[in-house]
């Protein structure tokens, strides 16, 4: 399949995001307004009734800045995958999603841990080695571009803030790093040119090229 078949711009990829971070908002909405607190649904690690925080944590948040610090990135982030990774998106998104959730119930501590950021670090980290593993020169430069615009977060991988979710954050990393290797071999993959093929035969033209690049004018190459 040609590299440019893999990058489709559909009304999906602006809906999906848009309103999964709708609902978001949403529930965030209903718990203000009739004075509900879904804490119950949260992950807690290493209980059963934790377990179904593994589902319904992502869309919880502590307060309305917690909300919004997540929301921009998943818009950003979903859209990507949408886009330049079409036929693994929904694997990636939900199975990924899941996984993330288990691991931050295995590994966290007896907390309450919710929001939306463990699947802001499983987008961050499986678009950034992605492009990094595949070597394609697009997606390269969205792994660059992921780097410059939320790099930061990658210390928060790390214990640096006691009141935030480290381990849910490193979850998601790990987890993005899992799957950008795991499929790795499947969608969009690094540009093979005509001369990097075995049965490439040069022509007259590249005959006056040595083995090193170099053009040697008035000479024909031949084996």
């Amino acid at each position: 399949m040609e590299e440019r078949a893999y990058y489709r711009f559909t009304p999906a990829t602006l809906a999906v995001p848009l309103y999964f971070v709708l609902a978001l908002w949403l529930v965030y909405w209903y718990e203000v307004k009739f004075g509900h607190n879904f804490n119950d649904y949260c992950i807690y690690p290493r209980t059963f009734k934790g377990l179904r925080g593994i589902f319904f944590s992502p869309f919880l948040h502590s307060g309305i800045k917690h909300l919004f610090h997540n929301s921009i990135p998943l818009l950003v982030l979903l859209g990507s995958l949408l886009y330049f990774y079409r036929g693994l998106a929904f694997n990636v998104f939900v199975y990924g999603a899941l996984i993330t959730g288990l691991l931050t119930w295995l590994i966290a501590r007896p907390s309450y841990h919710i929001g939306a950021s463990g699947l802001v670090y499983l987008l961050f980290s499986f678009i950034l080695f992605s492009g990094i593993i595949r070597k394609n020169y697009r997606l390269i430069a969205v792994s660059l571009m992921v780097i410059f615009l939320y790099g930061s977060m990658v210390w928060y991988i790390l214990p640096v803030e006691e009141r935030i979710s480290w381990e849910g954050h490193l979850a998601g990393f790990v987890t993005g790093l899992f799957f950008a290797l795991y499929y790795r071999r499947s969608g969009p993959q690094r540009v093979v040119y005509e001369w990097e093929k075995e049965d490439y035969e040069p022509d007259e033209f590249d005959q006056r090229f040595d083995e090193d690049g170099n053009f040697l004018p008035g000479s024909t190459q031949k084996d």
